[in-house]
């Protein structure tokens, strides 16, 4: 069973991105069109599961699936979409993960939606405190059942997604 344990902001977090971000882009090489590093560990000051997400963005998505075996031997386990279509989903560290990769192809609206929620948060104080707030109390509720830890998040990942792409949208025209 996955403990939920959320600490506080932890500086080596982007150190840790960084490493794996080139690990990633030495396997895929050109197949990379960008990478970023999403999640809660991507927002300076934000408490989080000590869990680095990295969001690649490839040219075909499809080609992926080729590099399972290359992920596999520096530690990841290969989930495929992971009931997210169009994505392919890695993690590494078993129950006790350090890593979760989301491959995503050029086009899919998803990055968008992960970037502006990150960007959002970076920019908009209120927005992380209450974020950050609401994640220490759930795990403190629920240090056994990742399922009610993620639910009650949702509603207020709603409110904040719906804000933050609007924000994206409109920051982008100008």
């Amino acid at each position: 069973m996955r403990k939920v344990e959320v600490i506080s902001y932890n500086k080596s977090w982007p150190l840790m991105y960084e490493k794996e971000a080139k690990r990633l882009c030495d396997i895929f090489g050109p197949e990379i069109i960008e990478i970023h590093h999403i999640g809660s560990t991507s927002v300076h000051g934000l408490p989080a599961k000590p869990v680095i997400d990295i969001m690649p963005v490839v040219k075909d998505i499809e080609q992926v699936d080729y590099f399972n075996t290359a992920m596999i031997d520096i530690g990841y386990e290969a989930k495929g979409e992971n009931g997210l279509p169009g994505r392919r989903f890695f993690q590494k560290g078993g129950s006790e993960r350090t890593h979760h990769i989301h491959f995503y192809g050029i086009d899919n609206p998803e990055i968008d939606r992960h970037l502006a929620f990150r960007n959002y948060l970076r920019t908009h104080p209120d927005a992380l405190k209450k974020y950050g707030d609401l994640k220490k109390e759930l795990s403190q509720r629920f240090p056994d059942d990742i399922d009610a830890y993620i639910r009650g998040k949702e509603q207020l990942i709603s409110r904040i997604e719906k804000k933050a792409m609007y924000w994206h949208q409109n920051s982008e025209s100008d």
